[in-house]
């Protein structure tokens, strides 16, 4: 049982630690798009 706890609580880490990288990939594409959007636009 208490193998299965750490196992279980080892996945629900990892699941938040991808999630996390997720969201910090996203803004990075977001923002590489807008400064492409900009220098198209000539701002």
């Amino acid at each position: 049982m208490n193998k299965l706890a750490i196992a279980l609580a080892l996945l629900m880490l990892a699941g938040l630690a991808g999630c996390n990288t997720m969201h910090g990939f996203g803004r990075d594409v977001q923002k590489v798009g807008s400064e492409i959007e900009e220098a198209a636009s000539g701002k």
